[in-house]
């Protein structure tokens, strides 16, 4: 057995040091995260009950059920304003790590249509942990099986085609006036309380058509009361697994496939934390979101509403946030809002 020589021997352990130190150094890398010391407020930025209020409360159980923090997690619901209270909370918590807020694509859009004391740019935008898809839904009353049948009966009478959807100067009402400014329709959108309101006025034959997200509109789907003509996505939905007896929501064609000019229009479910805060305190919770996001449970809540998979941070998000503003903020103008 060769002996290693003096030379070849402080290699070695110059290299074995060199590791060492590379260990110590991540180590204290990972002792230097930021971790929370006290409990965490989740506020709600919508009222008790709905979609938003679920999603904050399913992600609040399974921390908890998969002991994802150290500390406990308090719901608040602040959703007066459309959710402009939790956010303006949010705004005046500026540097608070101890603060996170649930909502949609209202943390940027509300401030485009009131003056609420607040821009989305207070914030620090933490990700998005899953989409809704919109769909362009009819009553089973009225004869039209395609979008483009039905969007050429809307042209050539609006009045007897009225658009349903939830609330006024909403996501409902913005995808209604989109179709109108690529469609050249004439839409006449009349706001309900809530989507399950949308579809139950549709369902009794009482509106031509709604924009619901899937979920919203899945019981009257199941009773053979509503028809979806299509998605607004530029692929079919992934569920395969049949709703009705004979349709899943996989078969529901795209309405870009079906000539109509918007390729995407989709709901994020966002969560953001106060401004101030630093860059270990946001990685955080970023990675909190993305392991909530890979429990079962939450996989098992895409799939009963019908979600888009699609968790997004960092640059990503910005992106999306940036892109459906400046969707919006034209539609804004054009309505004058």
């Amino acid at each position: 057995m060769a002996i290693p020589s003096f030379k070849s021997l402080s290699r070695t352990l110059a290299a074995a040091g060199f590791t060492m130190a590379l260990g110590v150094s991540g180590a204290a890398v990972a002792a230097d995260a930021w971790q929370p010391s006290k409990n965490i407020e989740i506020i709600v930025a919508a009222g008790a009950g709905g979609g938003t209020d679920q999603l904050a409360r399913l992600i609040q159980s399974i921390i908890t059920k998969h002991d994802l923090l150290k500390v406990s997690t308090v719901v608040q619901n602040k959703g007066g304003g459309n959710g402009g209270e939790g956010f303006l909370d949010l705004k005046l918590s500026k540097g608070n790590p101890y603060k996170i807020i649930v909502g949609t694509n209202n943390a940027y859009l509300l401030p485009m249509v009131a003056k609420l004391g607040y821009q989305w740019t207070d914030l620090t935008p933490v990700a998005t942990v899953a989409q809704d898809d919109f769909i362009l839904w009819t009553s089973t009353k009225l004869p039209f099986t395609n979008a483009k049948d039905y969007i050429d009966a809307v042209k050539a009478d609006p009045s007897k085609y009225p658009m349903g959807g939830s609330q006024s100067k909403d996501v409902d009402q913005t995808l209604t006036m989109l179709l109108n400014k690529v469609e050249g329709t004439k839409f006449t959108y009349i706001p309900f309380k809530s989507g399950g309101e949308a579809s139950t006025q549709l369902a009794g034959g009482h509106i031509g058509s709604n924009t619901n997200n899937p979920a919203e509109s899945v019981s009257q789907w199941k009773a053979g009361q509503v028809r979806p003509l299509c998605v607004f996505s530029k692929e079919r939905m992934v569920y395969t697994e049949k709703v009705t007896a004979t349709e899943a929501w996989s078969d529901i064609p795209t309405c870009v496939s079906q000539g109509i000019k918007i390729d995407e229009y989709r709901f994020p479910r966002t969560v953001f934390m106060p401004g101030g805060v630093t860059a270990a305190q946001q990685a955080f919770y970023v990675d909190l979101l993305r392991k909530v996001t890979q429990t079962q449970e939450f996989k098992d809540y895409l799939a009963r509403g019908a979600l888009v998979p699609s968790f997004l941070a960092g640059d990503d998000f910005k992106k999306l946030i940036e892109e459906d503003s400046a969707r919006a903020r034209d539609i804004f103008r054009s309505a004058n809002w």
